[in-house]
């Protein structure tokens, strides 16, 4: 399989392109860090204030699921543009980085805030601060990377075991975050409020 990822130009497209996000978003009004004035590696709490508001929390394993898939779409995508005679391997990875910007950009707007307010357990959720979107960029773009080292059946099982640890750890993951932003389920609503 070959690889999908950049040379330098594509990964200084990358960057660029999670600098732009950065940007917009403070541009939005979103905080640079946590209100509380502290960056901090890790952040546990769920159902805190500081939840997506440092550098890793509960959700960056979605986030690294995020690179994974992509790079499975891109790989995809890659053979049949092969066929065709195209060489996109360099563009991979910066449009998978626009595609998770466009993602962060939309998951702090307001539409999506108060979505998850209304119908997720996340009542009190104000959205991520700045350092964290460029985080769960970042989770992303590892995903990515592991992804074009790791067999797929190596890659699956590992998406496999994020979202069962984090369904285990706070009774969320990705695709409970999905289910429940698109199609809320109260009853699962109610299991995740009852968490310890």
């Amino acid at each position: 399989m070959t690889s999908l990822l950049p040379d330098r130009r594509g990964l200084l497209l990358a960057l660029g392109v999670a600098a732009a996000a950065g940007a917009i978003l403070l541009v939005m009004g979103r905080t640079p860090i946590c209100t509380c004035g502290t960056v901090k590696l890790w952040w546990g709490p769920v159902q805190s204030a500081e939840n997506s508001q440092h550098l890793i929390d509960w959700y960056s394993p979605s986030h690294l699921i995020h690179g994974l898939l992509f790079y499975a779409f891109a790989h995809l995508l890659w053979r049949r543009w092969k066929l065709l005679g195209g060489k996109p391997a360099r563009w991979a990875l910066p449009i998978a980085v626009a595609f998770e910007a466009f993602w962060e950009l939309l998951e702090n707007s307001p539409l999506i805030i108060d979505r998850y307010r209304a119908v997720t357990v996340s009542w009190g959720y104000e959205g991520d601060s700045v350092i964290n979107s460029l985080s769960d960029i970042g989770f992303m773009g590892l995903g990515f990377w592991l992804a074009s080292r790791l067999p797929v059946r190596a890659s699956v099982t590992l998406a496999i075991a994020l979202e069962l640890f984090t369904l285990w750890a706070i009774r969320d993951n990705l695709t409970l975050n999905v289910l429940m932003l698109v199609w809320p389920v109260e009853a699962i609503r109610q299991w995740q409020a009852a968490a310890p």
